[in-house]
This record gives structure tokens, C-alpha cells and sequence, in this order.
């Protein structure tokens, strides 16, 4: 569901681009509020995508480009034989942590954003079969990069919520709005 964002500081690009970020993570945040960790990990088509393994995913992979901004090694390394643990909950992990462990990752998003001076500094992609030998982006690619990748997913948790209890974004929204009207109803 499109969010209204605030406007930015005449010529604060970088806000401009964090806060479109951050209405695609609320979208997806809405989409597990007042759930369940059974409700958050339930299919409701026959993909693998839940609700929390949306969470999951999203948040290591704004942690996975941020990391590779700052050229360091993934804090959770994945490829071919285990990026399907990035999409769902393990043991021990529950949506609540899953949330947290997400808020940590948009703040380091932010702090890094905003300690560089200006959107245009370049950094190399790592070798994947994906990128291009050689490939660099920028920061600004980065924040347009993961704009793209949590809207793409929050779209999908609209999908996936509305199966699991019939709400939608626009009541999800509401509730947000107001939790203690929501809790009486």
C-alpha cells in the first residue's frame, strides 16, 4: 500500500531516499502486526514466502548490501546451499526478534547513509553469478536497491496477510494508527 512520506529537507537527498526506505519497511511491518509467531510462519499459498520469512529476508539483505558498502565480510554469509534459510524462521528465532534484529540493521542503514558526505562514492559489488565481473555502485544505487527489494516483498505480505486473516493493508494501516482501537475491537 503507497505511504505518504514526509517531504525531505530541500536538498537532503540521502533522508529523501531513507524515507522512501523506511514507508516500504512499514509496509511489511503492518503486514505482521498483531500476529502470531504460528500466524507470521503460516503458508498460505503454495510458495514457501511467510510473513516472517519475509522479515528475515529483507532485513539480511539491506544488512548484506550495507556490508558490502562498507567492504566487509557478511555478518550471515549465503549462497545456493543456504540462502533458502534467509527466507524462513530457525530455531530458536521468533517474529519479535526477528523485528528487532531488523530495527538494528535499518539504523545501521542509516548511520552509515548519513556518515558518508555525499550519495556518490562507489563500491564493488562482490562476485556472485549475478553481477557483472568488475561491477561497482554507488550508495545511492544501494538506498534505490533496497527501496526496490523490501517494496517488491512488502507487496507479497499484503498478498500473504490478507490470506491469513482477510485484513488489509488500508485496516492495517488504521490499526497502526490507533493499536488501543484496534485492541478493543
Amino acid at each position: 500500500m503507497p505511504a505518504l512520506v514526509d517531504q525531505e529537507a530541500r536538498g537532503d537527498e540521502a533522508g529523501a531516499l531513507l524515507a522512501f526506505l523506511e514507508a516500504q519497511r512499514g509496509g511489511i511491518r503492518r503486514a505482521v502486526l498483531g500476529l502470531t509467531d504460528e500466524q507470521a510462519e503460516r503458508r498460505s499459498t503454495v510458495s514457501e514466502l511467510t510473513l516472517a520469512g519475509l522479515v528475515k529476508h529483507v532485513a539480511e539483505v539491506e544488512q548484506s548490501w550495507v556490508e558490502d558498502a562498507k567492504g566487509i565480510p557478511h555478518a550471515i554469509p549465503r549462497d545456493h546451499t543456504n540462502w533458502h534459510l534467509s527466507f524462513r524462521l530457525e530455531e530458536g528465532q521468533t517474529l519479535a526478534g526477528t523485528l528487532a534484529y531488523w530495527d538494528q540493521v535499518a539504523a545501521e542503514t542509516e548511520r552509515f547513509v548519513r556518515s558518508l558526505p555525499d550519495l556518490d562514492g562507489t563500491f564493488p559489488l562482490p562476485k556472485a553469478p549475478w553481477f557483472p565481473e568488475g561491477s561497482v555502485r554507488s550508495t545511492r544505487f544501494l538506498l534505490l536497491t533496497l527501496i526496490q527489494e523490501v517494496a517488491r516483498h512488502a507487496g507479497h505480505a499484503d498478498v500473504i496477510r490478507e490470506a491469513i486473516d482477510g485484513k488489509t493493508a488500508f485496516e492495517l494501516v488504521r490499526e497502526a494508527q490507533n493499536p488501543s482501537r484496534a485492541a478493543a475491537s
